[in-house]
């Protein structure tokens, strides 16, 4: 279905999702969030896909929530908007396919966050990213006072939400924030690059290594230990782990059916 917020292209094995409200740096609405809960759940069930890249159009990733938009929010408008974010959120973030954030200008806020749910966060050299809601009398709303502490730590993560000031790219990199820094005009070819790298994988596999790896992070180390070992033997369920596992023997190639 066609987005009035977004432009989805797809090459291959790949769609690359453009948040596309260039004049106000793609600030999120209700309108986005809902288009992007969308797309990503039907490209998560379309079959010849198998990762998603997320970036913005112009010089922003995304620069927040749309201010306008919230000037007049009561708090039961604001729970709203706030549960509409975290729904989003958690389609990106325990979807069955990777997703990979081009982060390539301005990632503040509501920006942020949305990076923060993906699994892979590339970044151009211009970035700056940064969780300024404080300087507007606010706290994050889609998820950002979570998966940043787990992320960096809580006194790293208090720092940056009692400040409100952005950082730059090489530095969100030094926290651990984003995987890699590029120039901004090698930024989305860059993540194709790993895109289509991690798209030569079998599915099924990438699909329970994220379901592990988010559902793992929160339990003790023995029960999380027990959804490794259950995902484990669910792959020899799969003709794809006889498929691997016979190229690996023949020196070849794998030739993966998510099956």
């Amino acid at each position: 279905m066609p987005k009035k917020n977004l432009i989805i292209s797809k090459n291959a094995e790949i769609a690359l999702v453009t948040i596309n409200r260039p004049r106000v740096l793609n600030a999120l609405t209700m309108d986005t969030l809902a288009e992007l809960y969308e797309a990503i759940n039907e490209l998560n069930s379309e079959q010849g896909i198998k990762v998603l890249i997320i970036t913005g159009s112009g010089k922003a990733f995304i620069a927040g929530a749309d201010i306008a938009e919230m000037k007049e929010f009561t708090p039961e408008q604001a729970s709203q908007f706030s549960l509409a974010g975290h729904k989003t959120m958690d389609a990106i973030q325990n979807g069955i396919k990777p997703v990979i954030a081009a982060v390539n200008g301005y990632a503040l806020g509501g920006g942020l966050e949305l990076a923060l749910a993906c699994d892979i966060i590339f970044a151009s050299t211009t970035a700056l990213l940064g969780l300024p809601e404080v300087n507007l009398g606010l706290i994050q709303g889609f998820g950002g006072t979570q998966r940043l502490s787990r992320l960096v730590g809580k006194t790293f993560a208090k720092e940056l939400i009692f400040t409100g000031e952005p950082i730059s790219a090489q530095r969100a990199h030094e926290m651990g924030i984003v995987n890699k820094v590029v120039p901004s005009d090698e930024l989305i070819s860059e993540a194709k690059k790993l895109a289509h790298k991690i798209a030569e994988k079998g599915p099924i596999a990438l699909a329970l290594a994220k379901k592990v790896i988010e559902a793992g992070f929160d339990k003790d180390l023995r029960e999380a230990c027990k959804l490794e070992v259950d995902a484990f033997s669910q792959c020899f369920t799969t003709e794809d782990r006889k498929e691997g596992i016979s190229a690996f023997l023949e020196k070849r190639k794998p030739r993966f059916t998510n099956q």
